[in-house]
């Protein structure tokens, strides 16, 4: 059997149930077969028999969870793997089992913001998650049929989610000086948008319990049918639905999650969404405190006012790298042991990892640093009033519709490049790390190549009206000339 298919960058995923209409590529077998196989690539990673391992499983709030976690358990205890079934549980929870509980390693069952009829595994180590080669190693161990011999082992239910939410009601109590019993959240007034995920213990567990008032909280419950909107922070109808809460309640402060809380946005009292790149201003913002003149790693498609803000109002360094959470939290962990100071790592999409949690990116973690600062007595929409955002923003994906998509890509970038040196209002950014980035009269584009699809997404934004229109009628002829490349989202 070939599992390859069901790699999707560092994680496992798939169709799950076929009550969505399309067939399941990620069956009960390829469950057991993958958990099996990361058992043994676990093993010969640590040199630890399978009775010497301990692993962790939890899993989202998706209706195939509670079925591909009893085939994941049965698989790590069928090769004598002890395990600690945390049931729902958010995916940095997961992680945090490798430091609180010593678990050698954990899976959580998760596909993320992803449609009600897909699933996934996510793996960690105690060093952090795993990365794309390392997730194709236990895939080929799967599809070769590999496993640990047979052993007797035991299953401990374990309630972690409790201890996690200890932890972040610790760091505010900390951070106020305050003890439980103080109620340091007192006064104020925030609300949290779970979308039916796991997200629903941040307002029970972490802020109720400090005294601020939750009311007008909604979709706590989990169902994995997500039945009111889909549960992620960049999409236009959820966050919608987090800013029409926060002002019909007059909250001081607005927290949505995505399905399992890695990720988060939150909205001010002013009922402004602060996402994408106001998001990562504010999580600069804190993230710098203590650290002047660092630096923050974010993905490629950040805004030229960020920079900015970054640079000039905070007076630290904006590096710009690629898509992909992993790959900006890889990046800042490099740069850290090169001898910069990078605090931070963080992705347009709510992806926030910041050094001192491990590099873990953590939305409930993220958002505890927030709501410290609105404890202090902070104003969140002031801190990142600075920001210059941009008039208009777009972005256009255009197919290519050869084989060998990444090769004929790469040669239409590197000719691209070449076209938007020669224009005269146009400057090449000497920071490209990821495509070609371009500077015009009326703001910014970018062009780029996806990493697994076959496609070219270009992201425009503008200072002035019209911008972008104006930008794309000076690129638009040039991209035509090349054969292979649907450019019709351009016009």
């Amino acid at each position: 059997m070939d599992y390859s298919s069901l790699k999707s960058g560092t994680d496992i995923r798939g169709v799950a149930t076929n009550l969505g209409g399309r067939n399941v590529d990620l069956t009960e077998q390829a469950v057991y077969d993958i958990s099996a196989a990361f058992a043994l690539w676990l093993s010969k990673r640590i040199n630890k028999c399978g009775n010497e391992l301990k692993i962790a499983v939890g899993h989202d709030s998706r209706i195939t969870a509670d079925v591909i976690s009893s085939k994941v358990k049965s698989a790590l205890t069928a090769g004598g793997v002890n395990v600690l079934d945390c049931g729902l549980c958010s995916t940095p929870a997961m992680f945090m089992t490798t430091v609180d509980l010593g678990t050698d390693g954990a899976i959580q069952i998760t596909a993320s913001h992803h449609p009600f009829d897909r699933n996934g595994l996510k793996f960690f180590v105690k060093e952090g998650g795993l990365d794309g080669k390392e997730i194709s190693e236990i895939l080929e161990l799967a599809s070769n049929g590999e496993c640990l011999e047979e052993a007797s082992s035991i299953v401990k239910t374990v309630d972690y989610m409790k201890d996690y939410a200890a932890r972040l009601r610790k760091m505010i109590c900390d951070s106020c000086g305050a003890t439980q019993n103080d109620k340091p959240l007192s006064g104020y007034h925030i609300v949290v948008d779970a979308g039916n995920g796991v997200g629903g213990f941040y307002a029970t567990d972490v802020l109720a319990p400090l005294g601020a008032d939750i009311s007008g909280s909604q979709f706590l419950e989990p169902d994995g049918n997500f039945p009111n909107h889909i549960p992620n922070p960049e999409n236009a109808e959820a966050m919608a639905s987090i800013c029409k809460a926060v002002t019909d309640s007059n909250a001081d402060l607005g927290l949505i999650f995505d399905t399992d809380v890695d990720r988060a946005g939150c909205v001010g009292a002013d009922g402004k969404e602060i996402n994408r790149n106001r998001l990562i201003a504010l999580a600069s913002y804190i993230a710098l405190q203590g650290n002047d003149g660092a630096t923050v790693v974010t993905d490629s498609v950040t805004s030229d006012g960020l920079k900015v803000f970054i640079e000039n109002d905070l007076g630290s360094t904006h590096y710009r790298y690629r898509r992909g959470y992993k790959n900006v939290i890889d990046k800042a962990r490099e740069l850290c042991e090169e001898g910069i100071n990078c605090p931070l790592a963080i992705e347009t999409s709510g992806h926030a990892a910041l050094r001192e949690n491990y590099f873990l990116d953590d939305g409930a973690y993220l958002v505890t640093k927030i709501v410290i600062e609105l404890a202090k007595g902070n104003d969140i929409e002031k801190i990142i009033k600075p920001l210059e955002l941009p008039m208009e923003e777009r972005e256009c994906r255009l197919n290519i519709t050869v084989p060998n998509f990444r090769t004929h890509g790469e040669r239409i970038i590197d000719v691209f490049t070449d076209f938007c040196e020669q224009h005269p209002d146009f400057k090449v950014a000497d920071d490209n790390r990821e495509g070609v980035r371009v500077s015009t009269p009326n703001g910014w584009f970018l062009l780029r190549l996806s990493v697994h699809d076959p496609v070219m997404p270009m992201n425009f934004e503008s200072r002035v009206k019209g911008g972008i229109d104006k930008d794309i009628e000076a690129v638009l002829p040039f991209l035509k000339g090349f054969e292979g490349l649907d450019v019709s989202s351009l016009c």
